[in-house]
């Protein structure tokens, strides 16, 4: 997280460095050990999500899932020379994936149709019902960490404080997409604060993919009829419950590419300990009449 909050001059906590900038608190603990949990839960249940995909691998609106009428499809087809060739359809469209979609490697090394890689599976060989078993229990993990880290930020205001955008925010939102094209990032006391495109971001994945992918994946249980008939009916039916989920999914890896990307560039050591430790290096060298001061910015 980037973002400023409680300043505190205690000389016990103090870290400087005036050559190479300062130390500052950034993350306070619950924050760095709910980030952490849904580092973990997610990739558990984006990869357990993939092996209950395998078992039917394909994509559809509705309630139904009729062959030839997917939205996607991985499959397979014997090639000329008597080879599996693995094939993505998506609409009318298809492609030859062998290798990676529709026909990859089994654990003997040979070809097996198969929708996703076994190493991008768990667990890697087909077996659906540990791979559900595996998906529901870290669903509960995701689910409940999520609910604290929504009322931990509540209850200390960095929700409010930190990720709400400000006036001043949304007059900026040109010149930060300007400054993150040119990747240009902020330095000093600017680096603890979230930018407008940080700040919705984090909503999105918190606000749209992370209630949104609970919801469509309680939509798809057919125990879940009774209570959620309304919500499955809004979304067109299971089928497209299920697409959702999918889809929601994937844009939870896209942010997670994009956000380890913004890491690297912008300092992958200097942002793991803050996330690790809490504490992060800003690159400016205190004048004389800070030295010795220390400053703790303590992430709630």
């Amino acid at each position: 997280m980037n973002s400023p909050s409680l300043v505190d001059t205690t000389p016990d906590t103090a870290m400087t460095a005036p050559s190479r900038g300062r130390l500052v608190y950034r993350h306070r603990w619950p924050i760095r050990l709910m980030h952490w949990i849904n580092v973990i839960a997610l990739s558990i249940l984006f990869m357990s999500g993939l092996q209950i995909f395998n078992a039917h691998p394909s994509l559809s609106l509705g309630n139904r899932s009729d062959p030839g009428k997917e939205i996607l499809a991985l499959d397979a087809r014997m090639g000329a020379d008597g080879k599996l060739v693995g094939v993505t359809r998506i609409g009318r469209h298809e492609f030859v994936t062998t290798g990676v979609l529709g026909v990859s490697a089994g654990p003997d090394g040979q070809p097996q149709v198969r929708g996703f890689p076994s190493w991008l599976t768990i667990p890697g060989p087909r077996w659906l019902a540990m791979g559900r078993q595996w998906h529901f229990f870290f669903a509960w993990v995701f689910v409940l960490n999520g609910l604290c880290y929504l009322g931990y930020s509540l209850a200390t205001r960095h929700f409010q404080r930190d990720l709400v955008p400000t006036k001043q925010d949304w007059r900026g939102i040109g010149r930060s997409i300007v400054d993150h094209i040119k990747f240009k990032h902020p330095h000093g006391e600017e680096a603890l604060r979230y930018n407008i495109l940080q700040r919705l971001a984090y909503l999105v994945v918190i606000l749209v993919f992370g209630i949104g992918i609970v919801l469509m994946g309680l939509a798809m249980s057919p125990r879940m009829d009774a209570v959620l008939s309304p919500l499955v009916e809004a979304v067109g039916g299971r089928q497209s419950a299920r697409t959702i989920h999918f889809i929601i999914a994937w844009g939870f890896v896209a942010f997670v590419l994009i956000h380890v990307f913004e890491v690297i560039i912008t300092g992958a050591f200097n942002q793991l300990r803050g996330m690790i430790t809490g504490w992060y290096r800003i690159d400016e060298t205190p004048t004389p009449g800070e030295a010795g001061e220390a400053t703790e910015n303590r992430h709630d």
